[in-house]
């Protein structure tokens, strides 16, 4: 039986949970912060003696770096706009929970 094709074609595949290929990914910010973390969980697993943080830190990474592999600059983006959110304590462009409903069942409708 014939497998199905993991990605569309010309989409990027998900890295490889491997540091390297995930650094080489990222922007700048994204690889300081990525840096800054693999250090404090490194420390953390020598004296834990387990590396069950450093899989959950790879993982976690392997979805920016795939994001910023599909369209470059995209995590950044999106965590400017988390920044704008926290510091405003809303969005300022959001709709309401009430408003999104009814939209989606105005387009239910039609």
């Amino acid at each position: 039986m014939a497998q199905p094709d993991p990605a569309p074609t010309g989409a990027p595949r998900v890295p490889d949970a491997d540091p390297q290929v995930l650094r080489a990914a990222l922007g700048p910010q994204h690889r300081r912060d990525f840096d800054a973390e693999w250090d404090r969980v490194l420390e953390d697993a020598k004296r834990s003696h387990s590396l069950e943080a450093i899989h959950a830190l790879l993982r976690k990474w392997q979805h920016t770096a795939a994001m910023e592999l599909r369209e470059p600059g995209a995590a950044q983006r999106l965590a400017a706009k988390a920044a704008e959110i926290r510091a405003a304590g809303g969005n300022p462009a959001g709709r309401s929970v009430e408003e999104m409903r009814a939209l989606i069942a105005a387009r239910q409708v039609s």
